[in-house]
């Protein structure tokens, strides 16, 4: 198991940490051209201060990676960008960005989307791993299984699960420290920002009926409605244009157990019109090549039998 201790803007770090009840974070990388792929999907990624605080303070575990528009990172992440509003978020982008890469277009940052974020208060701040080099930049991975990587996240653990463990100890009067155990990989628990972008992703970005690729005009859908305590996981999300969403929402569309577009009769009874979604009735949907991402028949089947207006 790995981890990766990426250096930290101070004031991103300081404004997510009085930020309550946070479930998801994106860490921006400013001027990224590729995708961070050092970790696997519920692998830690730990917070460094920049210098002089040569620190760890926090982190979270790492869901998935991308390249995305500025004005969409914000869009979909909000404050959990690190920023209070969109031009906040930019000037801090802006700060680390090269002088030649600055523009007032919608520029693409890459977006290292964690969830479960964890921050140390400052008294139990870690200091960096004796090889850290000042030389750094981006960050450092380490093997959490060995050396400096295996003591850093004994001291991780220590800090996460230290209180909960002391309290035990102190119950039932035990006089030994806390046990470390073999590190594994925490599953993410998503958010509806990572929902959004992990399956906008799955989709290759585009729509599942129409093929569409413009990204503003497409949106990941619930299957199983969020509100209806639909869980944010591949399994139970789709990408749609917007319209097909509106339609699939309402029930005036759904996608058959066989992953088949059909639409509801009622489009032409209430409306008379729906030429254009008729002649997608029965179109065979675009999905992601591994079968276990593709929709869930449980949520389809719930769609069917308690949306889908027939």
């Amino acid at each position: 198991m790995k981890a990766f201790v990426g250096v930290t803007d101070n004031d991103w770090f300081r404004f997510l940490s009085e930020l309550p009840e946070i479930d998801e974070v994106n860490f921006w990388q400013p001027s990224a051209t590729q995708r961070f792929q050092a970790l696997n999907a519920g692998e830690p990624f730990l917070f460094k201060l920049h210098s002089p605080h040569n620190y760890i303070v926090g982190g979270g575990f790492f869901a998935h990676s991308a390249l995305l528009p500025i004005s969409l990172a914000w869009e979909v992440f909000g404050e959990k960008n690190g920023a209070g509003s969109f031009l906040e978020m930019r000037g801090l982008i802006e700060k680390r960005r090269p002088s030649e890469s600055l523009s007032t277009g919608d520029y693409h940052i890459g977006c290292i989307l964690l969830g479960q974020p964890f921050f140390f208060l400052q008294d139990q701040w870690i200091p960096v791993p004796e090889d850290w080099s000042p030389n750094i930049v981006r960050g450092k991975g380490y093997d959490l299984t060995t050396g400096f990587g295996k003591k850093l996240w004994e001291e991780v653990q220590l800090r996460l699960q230290g209180r909960i463990d002391l309290e035990k100890q102190i119950r039932e009067g035990a006089e030994e420290g806390p046990h470390y155990g073999k590190p594994i990989v925490v599953a993410p628990r998503l958010g509806q920002g990572s929902f959004r972008i992990i399956v906008t992703d799955t989709y290759q970005r585009r729509c599942a009926v129409t093929n569409e690729r413009t990204l503003p005009a497409l949106e990941a859908v619930h299957i199983k409605p969020f509100s209806d305590s639909g869980p944010h996981m591949v399994q139970n999300g789709i990408l749609f244009r917007a319209d097909i969403h509106k339609l699939f929402d309402t029930g005036y569309a759904t996608i058959s157990p066989d992953y088949r577009f059909e639409v509801s009769r009622r489009i032409r009874d209430e409306f008379e019109n729906g030429g254009d979604y008729y002649a997608m009735h029965g179109r065979r949907l675009h999905l992601p090549v591994q079968e276990k991402l593709r929709p869930a028949n449980e949520f389809i089947t719930l769609h069917n039998e308690n949306i889908f207006r027939g």
